[in-house]
């Protein structure tokens, strides 16, 4: 992967600092376009774009080669907001109950190494406190597997206090078998019925085991420069496997956190993080930002790609950011980028 760290690294207090208006200047542009190069010197990312909504407009910045606004991308665990949708949408349709017990679905399934899906709901895979391992910890996410083998390869571990939060891929996996055993079709064509095809999210997909990704669509490298632009969604499956666009990300939160998908009490169940104890809601997590403000969304990671979706609770202002790499060196960039689109600009 070639170098890309000729570009000028500014600290971020001084980016902000250049960024802010004259007494009597018309506004300047948001802060978050001047953060982008960071997250590609700072961040060490190859690129780095975002799409932000407020209202009826965007705003789009990238830095770095090779990203565009239009390209597809793996969305890695974003996929598990998609998923608990789906969840609730049958929910409110009373062809599955949040307390119903993971036997009651899918009997025999999870048993082994101290692991009884007679003692755990579907509400407690949504929020992750089922105490269930996460297969992928063992793949490392680089190992294709059936919706099955990923199940049987966790209960080969015992389970972690129940009722406890601990993050699970394993749990978003069981509830796409809970959906297919509910509707006869899987979770990927439910969810292509009643969100994306409702939504014209023409860029959104499951892929399945498709390698490939859509055109438009730049690279994507591993942490350690490799390039794994083709990979077997089946790593993650129903905990990981989405390709969208920034666009649609930006339109699905909005659409979701506005109650365009699920009525008020189950966007509101989906906002509980009693649970989980501040941690995760129902396919959604809340972040406070230094300002005060909360912001709901996910993020996603998956082998070459990082992406970060985040919204007001009424969904009218939404920023979806992508890096073509797994992580972002610097962890304290994420958060600027949050603050400066979603905090109130004093100076």
């Amino acid at each position: 992967m070639p170098s890309l760290r000729t570009l000028l690294a500014v600290p971020v207090s001084l980016v902000l600092l250049a960024m802010a208006p004259a007494a009597s200047s018309a506004p300047a542009d948001p802060p978050t376009d001047a953060l982008l190069p960071l997250l590609v010197t700072e961040g060490e990312v190859p690129a780095a774009a975002l799409l932000a909504k407020e209202g009826r407009g965007y705003r789009y910045a990238d830095a770095g080669p090779g990203v565009a606004r239009s390209d597809h991308f793996r969305a890695g665990s974003i996929t598990k907001t998609f998923v608990a949708t789906v969840v609730l949408q049958l929910a409110e349709e009373h062809r599955l109950s949040l307390s119903d017990t993971v036997e009651e679905h899918l009997p025999g399934l999870v048993r082994g190494a101290g692991n009884d899906g007679r003692a755990l709901t579907l509400r407690s895979l949504l929020n992750h406190t089922s105490g269930l391992h996460d297969f992928s910890a063992d793949t490392r996410g680089t190992v294709p597997l059936t919706p099955r083998q990923s199940i049987r390869l966790a209960l080969t571990h015992p389970p972690a206090d129940h009722g406890h939060y601990s993050y699970s891929n394993t749990n978003y996996v069981l509830l796409g078998e809970v959906v297919e055993q509910v509707t006869g079709r899987s979770y990927a064509a439910e969810a292509e019925q009643r969100i994306i095809a409702p939504l014209r999210l023409t860029g959104t997909s499951f892929p399945g085991s498709r390698t490939s990704l859509p055109d438009s669509h730049g690279r994507a490298y591993a942490a350690d420069g490799t390039d794994v632009t083709e990979l077997d969604p089946r790593v993650a499956g129903a905990a990981g496997e989405l390709v969208t666009t920034l666009a649609d990300l930006d339109r699905f939160y909005s659409a979701l956190l506005g109650g365009e998908l699920l009525p008020p009490h189950w966007l509101r169940e989906m906002l509980d993080t009693r649970a989980a104890h501040g941690s995760y809601g129902l396919g959604l997590f809340p972040q406070e930002l230094p300002c005060g403000t909360t912001v709901w969304g996910h993020n996603g990671r998956i082998s070459g790609s990082y992406v970060r979706t985040a919204a007001t609770v009424d969904g009218r202002r939404v920023l979806t950011l992508r890096v073509n790499t797994d992580a972002i060196a610097d962890p304290g960039l994420e958060p600027a980028v949050l603050a400066a689109a979603f905090c109130p600009r004093t100076f």
